[in-house]
């Protein structure tokens, strides 16, 4: 097969084709506009819309949602929801917002399964959103995904969820972000790559400078390739797309973090006092380094409001991420301003 080869124009035909053109456009009857949630002429609805919604739990409220970010995919969103909340009341409440993110290989029950985050009691006067991001979505709109039919997972959460979940939902305007491991990215990413959406971002293990060596690409590379995936999928090639690397490195985007609280924490990846005996995690330790690469960065680019918690002993598992939501809670509710939350 050939690529296709550019016709050449000469000016006279360029200038004949422009008014041809300019005349189909005057004489075609102009297309209707779009209602908000109407179909367009492929059946396909513009943005994010509801589909259906579960109660799970007291408290816990999923949504399916779909979403043209996505490619017309339906995906799962949890709600933990604040007492009192009503997205049906006609005084239509919106209530301070943290968005709560997964890791790889998890989904959108990880926090609920793995940690007592339904039961926190200062978190009653919050809503909480835990979306789907993919198995190894890496919270980004992937590289080649206007051509390949790829995920757009940033547009997804950013843009078409945030909408959803504030005009139907209860959400405010007011929000936080916090996540782990692939979501500890996610939630510097979002903050740093959507300024002003949240008022401050927690990274618990997280993937915080992917190009530090080669050792942090491949191991990311790696994961990129999950699923029988192919890698250069997800950024492209980490040479010749380095750009766009670099746009989703946390390291890099430091200077967009500066006038936000940051809460970096990570262990050492060495056997911790939350851990089986002998245990340890090349990865932790991985991202240790990155985290302490970042968080140098953010102090020479002039960040005020950074907190570190960098424990040592420990490997990548849900007890220390638990145990680090708690410790990062004071901080995130303080940004949004209901430090006065129950159970302080």
């Amino acid at each position: 097969m050939f690529a296709n080869v550019p016709t050449v124009l000469t000016p006279l035909r360029a200038r004949l084709l422009l008014v041809l053109a300019v005349l189909l456009a005057t004489l075609a009857p102009a297309a209707p506009a779009l209602a908000a949630g109407q179909p367009d002429a492929a059946g396909a609805r513009p943005g994010a819309e509801v589909v259906a919604v579960t109660r799970v739990a007291d408290r816990q409220v999923d949504l399916s949602v779909r979403s043209t970010a996505l490619g017309g995919r339906t995906v799962q969103v949890r709600l933990l929801t604040p007492d009192g909340w009503d997205p049906h009341d006609r005084r239509r409440q919106h209530w301070p917002t943290l968005w709560l993110l997964h890791g790889c290989c998890g989904d959108y029950t990880s926090w609920t399964s793995m940690t007592d985050v339904a039961e926190t009691e200062r978190l009653r006067d919050v809503l909480v959103v835990m979306p789907e991001a993919g198995w190894n979505g890496w919270y980004s709109d992937w590289w080649n995904h206007g051509k390949g039919g790829d995920p757009a997972w940033e547009t997804f959460h950013t843009v078409e969820l945030r909408r959803l979940l504030e005009r139907d939902w209860g959400a405010g305007g007011n929000r936080v972000v916090a996540g782990l491991s692939m979501g500890g990215q996610g939630a510097l990413l979002y903050a740093a790559r959507r300024p002003g959406m949240f008022r401050a971002a927690a990274a618990y293990s997280g993937s915080a400078h992917p190009l530090l060596n080669d050792e942090s690409v491949a191991r990311l590379m790696g994961f990129f390739a999950g699923q029988g995936n192919d890698p250069l999928r997800v950024w492209g090639d980490p040479v010749a797309q380095r750009r766009v690397w670099e746009a989703h490195d946390p390291f890099h985007l430091a200077r967009r973090l500066r006038s936000i609280p940051v809460y970096l924490s990570c262990g050492d990846g060495t056997t911790g006092p939350l851990d089986a005996p002998g245990s340890t995690s090349a990865l932790e330790a991985d991202f240790n380094r990155q985290n302490h690469a970042l968080a140098a960065e953010l102090q020479r680019v002039g960040a005020k409001k950074v907190t570190t918690h960098f424990y040592g002993p420990g490997t990548h598992t849900w007890p220390y991420w638990e145990r680090e939501l708690h410790a990062s809670l004071p901080m995130l509710l303080d940004a949004l301003g209901v430090e006065g939350s129950r159970g302080r």
